[in-house]
């Protein structure tokens, strides 16, 4: 039998328990010998420039040392450095031509003016090729892994049972994969920043999760996890749409539909759903503008779920936790998802039997 409480044994020789991160008596840190494993793999992996190990590393260790420690307290500002320079797309100068398939990079920018003449059109259509190459071998990749663990396939399956019940094996099919996107979507961007989570499980008939190890540091870094899974979730619906005109299968157009509808739901800025967590690192401004977009998109749509997220937005706007110093590019990721989901989400779909 595994002791799930163990005990250390401090330098001074107090007794402590494991979750109990300095000794009383001396004050010395009872994981120190951790520690300076992990500020050695940090240090590794700054060599070699990779910022996403560095910052996992370093994840690892703030987990180890008292939040009111000054040792917490540089790490702490670490890992925010770092996760700024993840999410800005930087890598330091000893990290290698990785940058090539950032859309960031100085070569896509070099591309791009050099699109006025024919010569540069093609090579901007390769580049862009070439980059969907990538981002699918990357992203399949991790979409298979996420299938790969036994909780996730067995709750998926436990799930599917119950949407097969109710709709038919093939609309069950979709919603499962679509919900399975979406949490994916977290997935990857928890990777990207170093943060430690599960695969994704799923609750029959409610939805899925992703039960986090670690929590972001930041509220942009928050905003961007929360974000992530509705932006997935936008590529499989539209996936599913151009499909749907492939194929011209009703049901196929339901599953499109219903994905973005799912998604769209996630954007309400209330509770725990990605819109409250998008909203974190929006402004008091931003906020308003956010709710503008909200209240704009429902006029051509009529979509109901709009007055959910058009409330939300407005109680959001009245919070005393909106930071001082906006975030842009997380207004643009909320508005355009809310936009362009909308619009989805109001396709007409022909009539379909459910069996």
């Amino acid at each position: 039998m595994v002791d799930a409480n163990p005990i250390y044994e401090c330098e001074c020789g107090t007794q402590l328990p494991a979750q109990l991160l300095s000794c009383p008596s001396c004050g010395r840190l009872p994981h120190a010998g951790r520690l300076r494993e992990l500020v050695a793999d940090a240090d590794r992996a700054r060599a070699r420039g990779e910022l996403r190990n560095q910052a996992a590393a370093l994840r690892s260790a703030l987990e180890l040392l008292p939040a009111d420690s000054r040792q917490h307290e540089v790490i702490r500002a670490r890992v925010v450095e770092l996760s700024e320079m993840i999410d800005a797309g930087l890598a330091p100068k000893s990290e290698t031509p990785l940058e090539d398939a950032s859309p960031n990079s100085e070569k896509s920018r070099h591309v791009l003016l050099k699109a006025g003449s024919a010569a540069g059109i093609i090579a901007m259509l390769f580049w862009k090729f070439k980059f969907i190459l990538v981002f699918l071998a990357t992203k399949a990749k991790l979409l298979l892994l996420g299938l790969s663990k036994s909780t996730t396939l067995f709750t998926m399956l436990l799930s599917l049972g119950v949407y097969w019940a109710a709709w038919g094996w093939k609309f069950g099919l979709g919603v499962v994969l679509s919900i399975y996107v979406h949490e994916m979507g977290h997935v990857a961007e928890l990777r990207k920043f170093g943060i430690r989570a599960t695969a994704p499980m799923f609750l029959p008939g409610l939805g899925a999760m992703v039960r986090l190890h670690q929590y972001p540091q930041t509220a942009r870094e928050d905003a961007r996890v929360g974000l992530a899974g509705p932006i997935w979730g936008l590529g499989a619906s539209i996936a599913t749409l151009v499909l749907y005109y492939a194929t011209q299968l009703p049901i196929i157009a339901a599953i499109a539909t219903v994905g973005a509808w799912i998604n769209l739901f996630n954007l309400v800025p209330v509770w725990q759903l990605d819109g409250a967590r998008g909203f974190r690192s929006l402004s008091r401004p931003q906020r308003w503008i956010a709710l503008a977009v909200i209240a704009a998109s429902w006029i051509p749509t009529q979509e109901g779920l709009l007055v959910l997220l058009g409330i939300g937005a407005g109680f959001q706007c009245f919070a005393k936790d909106a930071p001082t110093h906006g975030d842009a590019r997380g207004l643009i990721s909320y508005a355009g998802l809310v936009v362009a989901l909308a619009l989805l989400s109001g396709i007409p779909v022909p009539e379909v039997a459910v069996p």
